[in-house]
C-alpha cells in the first residue's frame, strides 16, 4: 500500500478575520500555523504533502515552505479554480465564492495515489491527531463499506472567546463511528457554558465535552470517486438554489455516505487544544500559545533548522 499523503486546503481567505490568515507569522521566528502542523505530520510519519491553493497564492506559499518545511517534507501543489466545474455546467454569473472543501480536495486527485488525509491550514491540530490519523490510514482499505476516519475535539477547546463560530456537532454510535455532523453555524461562550443559535435565534446549551469537528479527515483513495461523482449532482441541485453560495462540503459528502449506508467513519478523540485565528483578536492567544508549548519542549525554539 501507498504511504498516506497529507492534504492541506489553503485555498480559502479569511473574511472575518480580513486577509490571507494562512500565511500570517504567529511566532517571532516568522513561523505560520501550517509549519507546526507539518512538524507534527512529519513527526507522526507522514512525508508526502499536497498543498491545495489558489494559483495566484502560489508565489508566496513557495517561498515559505521551500525556506522551511520544504526542505524536510516532499511538498506537492494543486489549484483550487473556481471555473473547474464539471462538463455541461458553467459559473453562475457574479460568482466569485470558491466551491467549497469538497471541490478543493477533488483538486488534488492526480497527486494522490493511496489514502489521505485532510486539515485546515489555518488550524493548529496537535501532535496526538497526527499520530492517530497516520496509524489508521497505514492500515485503512476498504471491505463492504468504504472505511473512512475522523479526529474529533472536545468542544471547549475549540471555541474562541471573540465572537461564534461554525462547529459541526458529531453524533457518534456506540461502535465509535460517526453516525452524523450537525452543523451549527453560530456556536459561541455564553453565561458561562456553550450554546449554539438555532434557526429561531434561540440559544440552545452544548456540553463543554461534546465530540466536534475541525475538518480533520481520513480517506481511502475511494474517496476521490465518490467527490467526482458527486460533483455533478451538487451542481444539478444545490447550485441553482444558491448559486452564488452554494459549497460542496466533506461534511455533507460524508454525512451522504453515512445516510446511504456505504461508508463507516471511525472517529478517533484528541484531548489536545486546537488553536486557529478566526478573529485578529485572537492571534495574540495563539501566540502565546506557540510560544508555551516550545517552552514546554513540545517544539524546538526554532522548528526548521
Amino acid at each position: 500500500m501507498n504511504a498516506p499523503t497529507l492534504i492541506v486546503m489553503a485555498a480559502g481567505m479569511g473574511s472575518r478575520y480580513g486577509g490571507l490568515k494562512q500565511i500570517d507569522p504567529v511566532t517571532e521566528q516568522g513561523e505560520i500555523i501550517i509549519d507546526f502542523s507539518l512538524y507534527d505530520a512529519l513527526m507522526a510519519g507522514f512525508e508526502e504533502v499536497v498543498f491545495i491553493i489558489k494559483k495566484e497564492m502560489e508565489k508566496d506559499v513557495r517561498a515559505l515552505m521551500d525556506g522551511g518545511a520544504g526542505r524536510r517534507v516532499n511538498i506537492k501543489y494543486a489549484y483550487q479554480d473556481i471555473a473547474e466545474v464539471p462538463a455541461g455546467f458553467a459559473v453562475p454569473e457574479g460568482r466569485e465564492k470558491p466551491w467549497g472543501t469538497g471541490h478543493a480536495v477533488l483538486a488534488a486527485k492526480a497527486l494522490v495515489d493511496g489514502p489521505f488525509a485532510v486539515i485546515n491550514s489555518d488550524d493548529y491540530y496537535g501532535p496526538a491527531a497526527y499520530q492517530l490519523m497516520h496509524e489508521y490510514l497505514m492500515g485503512a482499505s476498504d471491505d463492504d463499506m468504504l472505511r473512512y476516519a475522523m479526529v474529533a475535539y472536545r468542544l471547549a477547546n475549540t471555541v474562541t472567546e471573540h465572537g461564534s463560530v461554525a462547529r459541526g456537532i458529531c453524533r457518534i454510535d456506540g461502535s465509535g463511528n460517526l453516525a452524523g455532523i450537525d452543523e451549527r453555524l453560530k456556536v459561541a461562550r455564553r453565561d458561562g457554558g456553550i450554546a449554539y443559535e438555532d434557526e429561531n435565534g434561540e440559544w440552545v446549551g452544548v456540553p463543554a465535552e461534546q465530540p466536534v469537528s475541525m475538518n480533520f479527515w481520513g480517506f481511502t483513495k475511494s474517496f476521490m470517486g465518490e467527490l467526482e461523482s458527486g460533483l455533478s449532482d451538487f451542481f444539478e441541485n444545490d447550485v441553482p438554489q444558491n448559486p452564488q453560495k452554494a459549497e460542496y462540503l466533506l461534511p455533507r459528502i460524508v454525512d451522504r455516505l453515512l445516510a446511504e449506508g456505504r461508508a463507516a467513519v471511525n472517529v478517533m478523540e484528541s484531548d489536545d487544544r486546537w488553536y486557529g485565528v478566526t478573529y485578529k483578536e485572537d492571534k495574540a492567544q495563539v501566540m502565546a500559545a506557540m510560544q508555551s508549548l516550545k517552552d514546554r519542549g513540545l517544539y524546538p525554539e526554532k522548528l526548521w533548522r
